[in-house]
């Protein structure tokens, strides 16, 4: 997966939801409010790029995306670790 996928709010919000390969070679989940929160995830398992970016992209189209990211992540049986915010 040495590609990288970014996903904004549709309805007018600067929420952000964005996928990334660190230096060692994981992928990672990425959310920025815009104004204070900025998260990050270390998918822990094996994941497709298309799950991840499916699940990306309905998260970050409802208002709550943090929960909506972890309800979709669960649907498709995604694991992830919280490594920052």
């Amino acid at each position: 997966m040495g590609q990288q996928a970014f996903f904004h709010a549709p309805h007018g919000g600067a929420d952000f939801l964005g996928i990334r390969t660190n230096r060692s070679g994981a992928t990672e989940i990425i959310y920025d409010d815009g104004v204070a929160r900025r998260m990050v995830w270390r998918v822990s398992g094996p994941a497709s790029e298309a799950r991840l970016n499916e699940a990306l992209r309905a998260a970050v189209g409802a208002v709550r995306v943090v929960p909506t990211l972890y309800d979709e992540l669960k649907k498709r049986s995604i694991a992830v670790e919280r490594i920052a915010g």
